[in-house]
């Protein structure tokens, strides 16, 4: 099996779709892909294997797909895709941290952002793939002016930048984002620097445009797309710009929580999923990458839309809609970047999608 390229047993492409197994979930969800329309068909599923794998990164050098287990202890699960599914690869490995919302790959280790605990834990890979420990732990510290979600630290998301030199963490707890080195012998985080953005907006996702130079930092807390300058030379991150993705609406009402942001493949667009209002915004860079314009805004598909995912190839964009319990998938114009419904499936749960 091509590790870049998992297929099903028709040829087409395959899709994983994460859950909450404590919200109903079937665990990960094994889809085959339509090349053509992009419809996505469930054919298998991992049940109680591992408890809510709501985050998944797929290793494109060994075909591993790896889930976080977003519970209390905290834990990270991987799977080798077969013609018939996934085939666990060993038990669930515990990743030194509470609540784990989000993982990713550097340096030969696996990441995790533990929301719960506030950190961030890198594991080391067997050969064959497999997660081990213990994990080394970089504890965040700090806290925010909302008293209700910045008590402490809430890690939503770590990844590596596009150089693969330096690793980011994102805070909605701290109102930071946190870049960090990874030293290669022992697998561990150091902190390079931290730059803090405006304070209770609680940043949760970053994205870099394919350029490399520019970042976009979503908040959970207020809806806004902070848009950063990314020197990789120096593992600075620059804020320069606030962009809203969505009404503010009137003091004290219901905050929209904005929860994905995906940069087009081709740099020409950004979208935002917004799980309030059940909408995902679309925004063009024709004015620079520095200089996202709201273009227009659609619904969702369903209801509470917790993770927006491209296509490899930027043709369609893919809505994990967990309220609803669905995977509703868009066509996007390519002239306008603006999504079309083009279809959608039953998964309970659903949190998160990743393409083979």
């Amino acid at each position: 099996m091509d590790g870049a390229h998992s297929t099903d047993q028709g040829g087409g492409h395959r899709a994983y779709i994460g859950s909450f197994t404590s919200g109903g979930g079937r665990g990960v969800t094994t889809a085959a892909v339509d090349p053509a329309t992009g419809a996505l068909t469930p054919l298998t599923a991992t049940g109680a294997a591992v408890a809510d794998p709501s985050y998944l990164v797929l290793a494109r050098d060994t075909g591993v797909l790896y889930a976080v287990s977003e519970t209390g202890q905290g834990a990270v699960a991987a799977f080798t895709p077969t013609a018939e599914g996934l085939a666990p690869l060993g038990a669930p490995v515990s990743v030194g941290g509470s609540g784990p919302t989000h993982l990713s790959l550097a340096g030969g280790r696996l990441l995790t952002a533990n929301y719960t605990s506030g950190g961030v834990s890198s594991l080391p890979l067997a050969a064959d793939g497999s997660p081990g420990g213990p994990a080394a732990v970089l504890a965040h510290e700090g806290s925010g002016i909302d008293t209700d979600r910045q008590e402490r630290p809430h890690a939503h998301q770590v990844l590596s930048d596009p150089t693969g030199r330096w690793v980011l963490s994102v805070d909605l707890g701290t109102d930071s984002v946190r870049v960090c080195v990874l030293d290669p012998a022992t697998g561990e985080l150091r902190l390079h620097t931290e730059t803090f953005l405006r304070a209770g907006t609680g940043p949760r996702h970053l994205a870099f445009h394919p350029d490399g130079a520019v970042a976009y930092v979503l908040h959970e807390l207020e809806p806004q797309l902070t848009v950063c300058r990314w020197n990789a030379a120096a593992g600075q991150l620059e804020p320069v710009a606030e962009v809203p993705v969505a009404s503010a609406g009137p003091s004290g009402a219901v905050r929209a929580y904005p929860s994905a942001v995906v940069a087009s493949p081709d740099g020409r667009f950004v979208w935002t999923a917004i799980r309030g209002t059940d909408t995902i915004a679309t925004f063009s860079l024709t004015g620079g990458a520095e200089k996202p314009e709201l273009t227009g805004v659609v619904g969702c598909g369903g209801s509470w839309p917790r993770d927006l995912a491209a296509d490899p190839a930027g043709h369609r964009l893919y809505a994990a809609n967990e309220h609803s319990g669905d995977v509703t998938w868009f066509d996007i114009d390519p002239l306008t970047g603006h999504p079309r419904r083009a279809g959608s499936v039953a998964v309970p749960a659903a949190t998160c999608v990743v393409f083979g």
